[in-house]
C-alpha cells in the first residue's frame, strides 16, 4: 500500500476544506492577474517574462503560508504521535505531505495558464519553449520551498514560528543572487551557485543544465531528509 498517496489525498482534502487555502490561492492569482494585466494596458505587451519574474516572489510567502500546518498543526494538536505509532515510515509521512503542497503549488500555476491562452488570443508571438522552461522552473523553486516549509513545521509546533522559519531560508536563498556585490571575488561563484534565483533564472530562460536540476533535487532531498530527522527523533523524547 503506498501510504505516501493517502497522506497526500488526507492532506489536499484538508486544503480543499480549509478556507485558508482559498485565501492564498486566490491572493497569489490575483498578484499574478494583476502584474500581467498591468502591462498589458499600459504598454500594450503581454508575455510571460514579467509573470515569471514575479511568481518566485509571491513564493516567498504562498509557501511558507500553506506549508506551515503540515507538521507543525499535528504536533500541537498531538496527532503527530498517533500518526508516528502507525506502521508508516516516516519518509511515508513526509513525502504525502511533500506531494500534497507541491500539487496545491500546480494547482495555483495551472490557472495561470489562462494569461498563456490570452497571448494566444491576442495574436502574440509565443516560445512556447520558454514558457515551458519557465514552468518547469517554476516547478523546481516551488518543490524547493515546500521542502524547507516542511522542515519549518517539522521542528516546532507553533504554525507561526514555522512560517517565519520557512520565509527566512527561502529570503536568504533567494536574495543570494542580489547580494554578490557585498560578498567577496573569491567567495561569489560559492554563493551565487547557493541562490534559487540564479538557477531558476538560467532555466526560465530556456537552459535546461543538469547542473540546475541537480541544484533544485538536491536541496529537496536535503531538507525532505532533515524534516524526516526531525520527525524520526521526536519517537525517542
Amino acid at each position: 500500500m503506498n501510504y505516501a498517496s493517502i497522506i497526500a489525498k488526507k492532506e489536499m482534502r484538508g486544503y480543499i476544506t480549509s478556507p485558508a487555502a482559498y485565501i492564498v490561492l486566490v491572493i497569489f492569482l490575483l498578484l499574478g492577474g494583476w502584474f500581467f494585466a498591468n502591462p498589458l494596458f499600459l504598454n500594450n505587451q503581454a508575455d510571460m517574462r514579467g509573470l515569471f519574474s514575479l511568481i518566485p516572489i509571491i513564493y516567498l510567502f504562498f509557501i511558507p503560508a500553506i506549508t506551515m500546518g503540515l507538521l507543525a498543526k499535528e504536533r500541537n494538536n498531538g496527532t503527530i504521535e498517533l500518526l508516528t505509532t502507525l506502521p508508516i515510515k516516516d519518509s511515508d509521512i513526509i513525502m504525502g505531505k511533500f506531494w500534497a503542497s507541491l500539487l496545491l503549488i500546480g494547482i495555483g500555476l495551472l490557472f495561470t495558464l489562462i494569461h498563456v491562452l490570452t497571448i494566444v488570443i491576442l495574436g502574440k508571438n509565443i516560445d512556447y519553449g520558454s514558457i515551458f522552461c519557465g514552468y518547469l522552473g517554476l516547478i523546481f523553486l516551488g518543490g524547493v520551498y515546500s521542502a524547507i516549509g516542511i522542515f519549518s513545521s517539522s521542528i516546532t509546533s507553533n504554525q507561526i514560528v514555522a512560517f517565519i522559519i520557512s520565509f527566512f531560508i527561502v529570503f536568504f536563498l533567494f536574495i543570494l543572487q542580489y547580494s554578490l556585490l557585498f560578498i567577496p571575488g573569491f567567495l561569489t561563484g560559492i554563493f551565487q551557485y547557493l541562490s534559487v534565483s540564479y538557477h531558476f533564472s538560467n532555466i526560465s530562460r530556456g537552459v535546461i543544465d543538469t547542473r540546475n536540476i541537480i541544484y533544485f533535487l538536491s536541496l529537496i532531498v536535503v531538507f525532505l531528509k532533515l524534516s524526516q530527522f526531525a520527525l524520526s527523533s521526536r519517537k525517542w523524547k
